[in-house]
């Protein structure tokens, strides 16, 4: 019996789960990300990598979920948020020490592709996933196959910007402008993620609280709760729109921290549709199925046909 391994490669943390050909967990282990040096991040895998395979008997499969990407033309990892492995061959360097392949993808891809990969979604042809959590990241399957593009960075809609739609809901002349950790202003990153719905509000409303009280305050009925999570409907509703129009997905998941917040199934399907096209449809909007699961599940997933 083939295993897959899919690694989930965080800022703090590095998890390896086994699964079996239908992504049913056999086995995890989860050990804190090296911060010293490369050679001691490689040798974390590794000895991941060597447990696994000790305990199975065999080589696994090994696929890596990123938060950022490898370069497709020049081999190199952009991963900011991981300064030890940050500008390396990583791949070249793993598939040596292991001794086979090594595929890897941006973590918003192995999430989607882990819900596409879902006996229930599988008659979905064209799946976008959307991660609402500390950035808003996304991710692209087609026919059950990730599309990465040309280097390896397709669903970075994080770093799409602000439209005029946007900025006139917003206020013109009120519109908080971020700088985003790219280097460019008005990144959807600061806007539509879990965090940014906090310095909206804040900057909104003028109050400096969690998503967590927003939300309760919401469901207690306070108004400025509830304006607050209706002016963010619209801009999500305005912002993924233009995702739609180019995509035309069957099917939006999301993941995420803030993807817990079920007003949002049910508000922005209603939402969608003044900012599409005529003949469009609103596709299918879901929770995530695979929750925390998705990152290694769709990492391991990588070498499923």
């Amino acid at each position: 019996m083939a295993i897959y391994y899919g690694l989930d490669i965080g800022g703090t943390k590095i998890e390896l789960a086994a699964f079996n050909n239908k992504l049913e967990k056999l086995h995890s282990e989860r050990v804190p990300t090296p911060q010293t040096n490369y050679e001691d991040w490689l040798t974390t895998i590794e000895n991941l990598v060597n447990n696994a395979d000790a305990k199975f008997g065999e080589q696994g499969f090994v696929g890596l979920g990123l938060p950022g990407f490898v370069n497709r033309e020049t081999n190199i990892a952009e991963i900011t948020n991981i300064r030890v492995a940050d500008g390396k061959a990583i791949i070249k360097d793993l598939s040596e020490r292991l001794g086979r392949e090594v595929r890897a993808e941006n973590d918003a891809n192995c999430f989607a592709l882990s819900e596409a990969r879902d006996e229930s979604n599988q008659y979905f042809s064209t799946v976008l996933g959307l991660i609402i959590g500390t950035g808003f990241g996304g991710g692209l399957v087609f026919d059950g196959k990730v599309h990465s593009g040309k280097i390896g960075m397709a669903g970075e809609v994080g770093h799409m910007q602000l439209n005029y739609h946007a900025l006139k809901l917003l206020g013109w002349d009120k519109a908080p402008i971020y700088e985003c950790g790219c280097g460019n202003q008005a990144c959807l990153d600061t806007y539509i993620s879990g965090r940014g719905f906090e310095l909206l509000f804040n900057d909104l409303v003028g109050e400096k609280i969690s998503a967590k009280e927003i939300i309760e305050r919401f469901y207690n009925n306070e108004q400025k709760a509830v304006e607050f999570v209706e002016k963010y409907i619209a801009l999500m509703a305005i912002s993924i729109s233009n995702l739609i129009t180019i995509l035309d997905p069957d099917m939006i998941v999301f993941g995420g921290g803030l993807s817990n917040f079920d007003h949002i199934y049910e508000a922005l399907p209603k939402a969608l549709p003044k900012h599409l096209m005529r003949s469009a449809k609103v596709p299918v909007i879901k929770k995530a199925i695979h929750g925390d699961s998705g990152g290694t599940r769709g990492a391991a997933a990588l070498f499923l046909k």
